[in-house]
């Protein structure tokens, strides 16, 4: 009877004790992170492949080399007079008379009506090695082009880190709004979307308390951060940088481990519609760690 009071009592002990984390084992987790983080960016289609962002107006949108065109790409790239995007009652449809040019899932197409990112599955149209797909903010739709053999993504120098410290991997906890929080997001681009928080991440750092309020995504299950701090605009990207934190355990105990902070894709191109940190999102301090950033690529 004894033993067992006992082994209850070091089993409710051990279960609230802190987990800890060997440095030699957070390091090499840390350097996975790194790889698949670089692998992601340099993919046929990551960030560094984006070589243009062009706003659809009503009615048709002419794609081709030709200056006269709306969409204009290198003509090394495309014809003169390639096809169109038709924007008609917020759907957009492409045409093209060049037959066995484009390709949608490895198939010609000539007429299409796409689907946007905002889509299960938006379409993407293939030309060669630059792609096109169309995207959705608020209510504008643009057309996304994407080239795996730019120079941007050839060229790419790496990425550049503060030095991984188990310091900035720290425990902390999951606050829910109940009801979720309304938390309006403004872009690079000047444009404010309606995001909803589900709660807040709180945490302490040297003896003080501090939150980030935390948003979801579609299909994903971790929680999502766009968070700014003393470091931006000097070793790390002036617009804040973004941070992903495993979901809760039961009793709402999360890790928030900074060096797996990262640049947002305006780090990288011109022609992305990064998200900015809310106000409540920037700290007062120096975060020394996560990702550099030290220009876009050349």
């Amino acid at each position: 009877m004894l033993l067992g009071i006992c082994t209850a009592i070091l089993l409710t002990a051990c279960a609230k004790a802190p987990k800890q984390i060997d440095a030699a084992m957070h390091a090499k987790e840390i350097e996975q992170w790194r790889a698949q983080r670089l692998a992601e960016l340099t993919s046929d289609s990551g960030w560094l492949t984006l070589i243009g962002l062009f706003w659809l107006k009503d009615g048709v949108n002419k794609l081709g080399s030709d200056p006269t065109n709306e969409i204009v790409l290198r003509k090394e790239k495309v014809s003169g007079h390639a096809g169109s995007f038709v924007l008609t009652n917020g759907a957009v449809r492409f045409e093209t008379p060049l037959a066995n040019t484009f390709f949608v899932d490895g198939q010609p197409v000539s007429s299409l009506e796409l689907k946007t990112d905002a889509d299960d599955k938006p379409t993407v149209i293939m030309l060669g090695s630059v792609s096109f797909q169309i995207i959705k903010r608020g209510e504008k739709l643009g057309v996304r082009v994407k080239d795996k053999d730019d120079p941007a993504r050839r060229d790419f120098r790496g990425l550049d880190y503060f030095p991984t410290d188990l310091k900035w991997r720290i425990e902390a906890r999951f606050e829910p709004y109940n009801p979720p929080k309304p938390m309006p997001i403004m872009n690079v681009l000047g444009m404010e979307s309606g995001e909803t928080s589900p709660g807040a991440i709180v945490f302490d750092v040297s003896g003080k308390s501090y939150r980030l309020d935390a948003m979801t995504e579609k299909d994903e299950p971790r929680f999502f951060m766009i968070f700014a701090d003393d470091t931006r605009g000097r070793e790390t990207y002036g617009a804040g940088r973004y941070l992903y934190v495993d979901p809760p355990d039961p009793n709402g105990h999360v890790i928030i481990d900074f060096n797996k902070a990262y640049s947002p894709p305006c780090a990288f191109t011109n022609y992305a519609t990064c998200p900015l940190p809310p106000k409540q999102n920037i700290l007062p301090f120096r975060v020394e760690a996560g990702e550099k950033y030290s220009g876009h690529p050349s």
